[in-house]
C-alpha cells in the first residue's frame, strides 16, 4: 500500500490555527524536557543516597574501602543490565555525597559570590528573602557533568556558578570542561563597555552579562596568527564553534556585511543578532593591539546598522571590538563620551603563539648563526 499524500490545506485552515498549533508544540516540548529533568533528578537522588550510605558506614562504623568492591560485585550480579554500579561509579557516588551534604541543592553564602558581580542578576532569582545564602539546584545538570566538575573546581561558589552556566548555556560535559579550562567565570562580563550609560536597565545588565573578555578562538588553529580577513573567514567556516564561544543567544548574520552610506560602500567584519537582547551586534576584528581610532570606525558602523538594517522592533545596535590585545585604561578613555553601546575585548591566541614559537628558531640561535657565518 503506497503512502497517502495529503493535499496542502493551509488556505482552508481557520484563523488562529497556526498560533494554536505552535502552543501545543511548545507544551509537548516542555513536557519532554520536564520528563528528562525528572529522570535526571531521580538518578541523582539515588546516587547521592547510595554515596551517603557508603560515607556513613565508613565514617561512623569504620567499614573499610573493601566494602565498595563487595557492594559493586553484589549489585552488578543483582542488576546485570545496569552498568552504574561499578567500583569507580560507587566511588563517584561517595564523592558526590561528600561534596553536596545539602542535596538536592548546593548552598553557597552570598559573601562568597560577591567576588563575581556579573552573576548577581541570575543569582538574585535564587536568593530567598532575607537570607545570606543561595541554593542552587543540583538537578540542572547531569550525573556525568557533576562527576567531571567536582574534581576540576574545588571552590564551592565557583562550582555552583558553573552548574548555573552549564544549565543556562546548554553545554555538553566536554564544553563545560573547556570553559572551566578557559576560566569562563572571570571572563564573563569583563569586557570594557559603556552599557550602563547607553542602555536602559535591565537591558544594560543583560548586555554586560552577554559579553566577556577574553574570547578564546584557539579552534581556528594557526590561522589566528594571520590578518583580520583570515580570522573572519575562519570564524565563518567554524561558525558552530564561534557561536559557542560567543555564548547563548548569538546568531550569525554574515561576514563582510555590506552597507551603503551616501553612495559609498562599507563592509562590516561580522554582523550578528542577539536573540535575548533583541538587537544587532556589529563585530569588528583587529589583529593588532587596540588603538583609540578603532572606536570611531565601529561607532560609524553601529550608526549605519541602526539607520539601514535595524527595524523599529529591534533594540539599539551594540558594537563589539575584538583586538589582539588592549590596555584597559586606553579602552576606557576611548569610550568616554561615546553615546552608542559598545564593548571592547581581546581574543586570546597566547597558547597558539606558544605552540608556534616552540618550533621557530630562538633569537640566540639566529645571533649565533650570524656569528658563525
Amino acid at each position: 500500500m503506497s503512502d497517502i499524500i495529503l493535499p496542502d490545506t493551509t488556505d482552508m485552515l481557520p484563523d488562529g490555527y497556526e498560533a494554536w498549533r505552535k502552543a501545543i508544540e511548545s507544551r509537548i516540548e516542555m513536557a519532554k524536557l520536564q520528563a528528562i529533568l525528572k529522570v535526571n533528578s531521580e538518578l541523582l537522588s539515588l546516587y547521592w543516597s547510595i554515596g551517603n550510605d557508603i560515607l556513613e558506614k565508613q565514617q561512623k562504623l569504620g567499614w573499610g574501602a573493601q566494602v565498595i568492591d563487595r557492594l559493586s560485585s553484589d549489585l552488578s550480579r543483582k542488576f546485570p543490565d545496569d552498568r552504574g554500579f561499578s567500583v569507580r561509579n560507587l566511588k563517584y557516588m561517595r564523592m558526590f555525597a561528600e561534596a553536596y551534604p545539602d542535596f538536592p541543592f548546593v548552598q553557597v553564602s552570598l559573601a562568597q559570590l560577591q567576588e563575581y558581580p556579573i552573576w548577581q542578576v541570575p543569582l538574585a532569582k535564587l536568593q530567598e528573602g532575607g537570607k545570606d545564602f543561595v541554593q542552587v539546584p543540583l538537578a540542572q545538570i547531569t550525573w556525568y557533568h557533576h562527576i567531571s566538575l567536582i574534581p576540576k573546581v574545588k571552590n564551592l561558589a565557583e562550582r555552583a556558578l558553573y552548574i548555573m552556566a552549564t544549565a543556562h548555556e546548554g553545554w555538553s560535559r566536554d564544553v563545560m570542561l573547556m570553559q572551566v579550562a578557559n576560566n569562563y567565570l572571570s571572563a564573563k562580563g569583563a569586557s570594557i563597555n559603556n552599557f550602563d550609560l547607553t542602555l536602559p536597565s535591565p537591558q544594560s545588565d543583560l548586555a554586560k552579562y552577554s559579553f566577556k573578555d577574553p574570547y578564546n578562538f584557539s579552534f581556528l588553529g594557526t590561522i589566528a596568527l594571520q590578518n583580520e580577513l583570515d580570522i573572519e573567514k575562519g570564524l565563518a567556516a567554524r561558525v558552530t564553534e564561534f557561536l559557542l564561544e560567543m555564548g547563548k543567544g548569538f546568531s550569525f548574520v554574515g561576514r563582510q556585511y555590506h552597507v551603503s552610506v551616501d553612495g559609498d560602500d562599507y563592509y562590516i567584519d561580522i554582523l550578528m543578532y542577539h536573540l535575548k537582547l533583541h538587537c544587532y551586534v556589529v563585530v569588528e576584528l583587529k589583529a593588532v593591539e587596540f588603538i583609540p581610532e578603532f572606536v570611531s570606525k565601529l561607532n560609524f558602523y553601529i550608526s549605519a546598522v541602526d539607520e539601514y538594517v535595524k527595524t523599529p522592533e529591534d533594540k539599539p545596535t551594540i558594537g563589539l571590538l575584538l583586538c589582539r590585545s588592549k590596555s584597559d585604561t586606553k579602552a576606557s578613555f576611548a569610550l568616554r563620551g561615546v553615546t552608542q553601546p559598545l564593548g571592547i575585548a581581546e581574543y586570546e591566541t597566547q597558547k597558539l603563539f606558544a605552540d608556534v614559537a616552540s618550533t621557530l628558531p630562538q633569537i640566540e640561535d639566529i645571533e649565533q648563526a650570524a656569528v658563525d657565518e
